[in-house]
């Protein structure tokens, strides 16, 4: 008399990997999800990889814990998956400060991201 089985979040074709409390701000991530976002998930990894962005490294791990999901969870082909979504999210924000001149105080925040990447199988046109 277990519980039934939870519902998938994604469709039959598609898996998705999750990153949370990305130390880098939503912006600087979003440019490098916007680089793989539509992309084939091979030339995905290898922009990662030759990518200058400290937080591509991040990311490239990301993508391929998707990548394993969908071979091992959901027996989707990895030759023929393509990066369909790629978007950020913000998370915390550490507020730290810094004294300045004055009697003033100069505020820094450290604000934190998350990442969410899903892959899908699509059958190549022949």
């Amino acid at each position: 008399m277990g519980k039934d089985k939870n519902p998938r979040r994604v469709a039959d074709n598609e898996a998705m990997a999750k990153l949370r409390m990305l130390r880098t701000s939503p912006q600087k991530l979003n440019l490098v999800a916007a680089m793989i976002r539509g992309k084939k998930v091979d030339k995905a990894l290898t922009d990662l990889a030759f990518s200058k962005k400290r937080i591509a490294v991040d990311v490239r791990k990301c993508l391929q814990s998707a990548i394993a999901n969908a071979e091992n969870n959901h027996n989707l082909d990895v030759d023929e998956l393509v990066v369909a979504e790629a978007y950020v999210g913000k998370n915390l924000v550490m507020k730290r400060g810094r004294p300045r001149a004055r009697g003033r105080f100069g505020r820094i925040v450290k604000p934190f991201s998350e990442l969410t990447i899903k892959v899908r199988q699509v059958e190549e046109q022949a």
